[in-house]
């Protein structure tokens, strides 16, 4: 501390002259001190962790303590605690760990040890140092940074002989800088999803956040204060229990680990596949593989530890546990339900219900490979297992009005049970008037007609005019009915066809021409 000591009495001046919010400069003044002087005190106040009304609570003998400078601190009770600085700061990482939780623990192994005040000043000094010098504490499980490398590696097509680019994934996490690293096609949306994915299934766990560098597959709109993340992006996080929190635009201490990651990346990992060939993208990734084993293993130049040591040693614990199953990529549409009660996935040409209630609606159609879920006002109406066949309907029956419910019912047996009242010829009609129609569902409104029939005419009079009509080659309600109106059921008569006109003087022959 630059300047001479100064009374207690001064001391305490000092400190409720700060806390009215004097400069420095005015303090000096005031006390007649050397402004050096009061700039070395206000220096240990900024680093002891207390406010200057905390200071001013503070006992004689721990404002002496507090503001003794190292010089004169007995060496070897500074030493017993300057050897427990780097532990503090490993232990510092850890969730929940706070100085005065290490401090209680110091002070019941020293013998002479100094209080919390003290104790916390001499820390943070030492801490501001190393900070000062690149190193900064960060907790574990906290965050991952994840960034795509400037350069590309390559693969080659082995039936075209093309040389494909490809984009290289690099995820870290900051405590223990323990990096997964993988090449993807592309930098969109479901590629970054999809590594991401790989990712935290290699650290084995999730963190608090995600740390991206502003890419545009996963921050929609740029911003310093209040970026627009990516919906897909943000509801991949969702699923792993964490947030997105993109590294401010043009802030490169924000994201500096990660970039300090990839320069590493191109010398251990890019330099020796360079000497290599590959026919695929899987064949480059096993590759990478194999030399990210070796880059996690290798120990760092100050310490005898290296990344995979202290991950497992400081991180793995903290990391959140994964959910059951991985995350798929979700699509995001707007659709309408139509008068029918269902709305259509053009991708799929497929028809999906939805509840009667919300007939002219629009909604939010969210699917993946396997789901469809349909909301409403953010609030989810219904989930259908996803199907591709085209032109083809998936209904949950809760979802459609009576008469509704009662036309999902009809088919061929429903059609047969109902002619078997009425009796056996019109049960033969009814299916033989249905099976002539390769989509059956236009027979089923002609066979209903048929069964309403017997509203106006009694069974046996139904029952003939289907048995006569069964020789016909064609059926169909209209037959039937023109039958019944017209009383042909009734006659004994036999029904018949006759498909040629009968000879008369105005038909012309052959000869006619000759």
């Amino acid at each position: 501390m630059a300047g001479k000591r100064i009374e207690p009495m001064d001391l305490r001046q000092l400190i409720s002259l700060k806390n009215q919010g004097i400069s420095n400069r005015k303090v000096a003044q005031l006390l007649q001190i050397s402004r050096n002087t009061v700039n070395g005190y206000t220096n240990i106040f900024e680093h002891c962790g207390l406010s200057y009304g905390q200071l001013l609570d503070l006992d004689e003998l721990a404002l002496k303590e507090l503001c003794t400078p190292i010089s004169e601190v007995s060496p070897a009770r500074y030493e017993a605690l300057a050897s427990q600085f780097e532990y503090f700061l490993t232990e510092l990482k850890k969730p929940g760990c706070t100085l005065l939780t290490l401090w209680n623990e110091y002070r019941h192994k020293q013998p002479d040890p100094y209080g919390y005040t003290q104790f916390t000043h001499h820390y943070n000094q030492w801490a501001s140092k190393e900070e000062g010098s690149g190193k900064i504490n960060h907790k574990a499980a906290e965050r991952i940074f994840i960034d795509y490398t400037g350069k590309k590696l390559h693969w080659v097509n082995r039936h075209t002989g093309e040389i494909r680019p490809a984009e290289v994934f690099v995820g870290i996490l900051p405590c223990s800088q323990y990096t997964y690293v993988e090449a993807s096609e592309s930098q969109q949306r479901d590629e970054l999803i999809g590594s991401m994915t790989r990712c935290v299934e290699y650290f084995g766990g999730a963190t608090e956040a995600i740390v991206s560098d502003g890419l545009k597959s996963a921050v929609t709109k740029a911003c310093k204060y209040e970026p627009v993340i990516n919906k897909t992006f943000k509801d991949f996080a969702l699923h792993y229990g964490c947030v997105v929190d993109p590294a401010r635009p043009y802030s490169a201490q924000d994201k500096a680990l990660v970039e300090g990651a990839v320069k590493l990346v191109y010398q251990r990992i890019f330099y020796p596949l360079s000497k290599m060939t590959f026919f695929s993208l899987s064949e480059l990734n096993a590759a990478i593989r194999e030399l990210l084993v070796k880059y996690n293993n290798h120990l760092f130049k100050l310490t005898k530890y290296s990344r995979r040591e202290l991950f497992v040693s400081t991180e793995k614990q903290f990391l959140k546990p994964l959910p059951p199953t991985s995350y798929q990529v979700r699509q995001y549409r707007r659709a309408k339900v139509q008068k029918m009660g269902y709305i259509f996935l053009s991708e799929d040409k497929h028809y999906y219900s939805v509840p009667y209630r919300f007939i002219g609606k629009h909604v939010e159609v969210r699917y993946t490979n396997s789901i469809v879920e349909i909301f409403y006002n953010h609030e989810r109406l219904c989930t259908h297992k996803r199907d591709r066949q085209a032109g083809r309907y998936s209904t949950q029956k809760d979802h459609l009005s009576s008469n509704h419910k009662a036309y999902s019912e009809w088919s061929l047996a429903f059609f047969q049970r109902k002619a078997e009242h009425i009796g056996p010829e019109t049960m033969k009609y009814i299916t033989k008037l249905i099976l002539q129609y390769s989509y059956p569902e236009i027979g089923y409104k002609q066979a209903m007609g048929i069964v309403h029939l017997s509203r106006l005419y009694t069974k046996d009079r139904i029952e003939n005019a289907c048995s006569r009509a069964l020789t016909l080659q064609h059926c169909s309600f209209r037959i039937i009915d023109n039958m019944l109106r017209s009383g042909v059921d009734q006659l004994d008569l036999p029904l018949q066809v006759n498909n040629h006109i009968p000879a008369h003087e105005n038909i012309r022959g052959a000869s006619h021409y000759q």
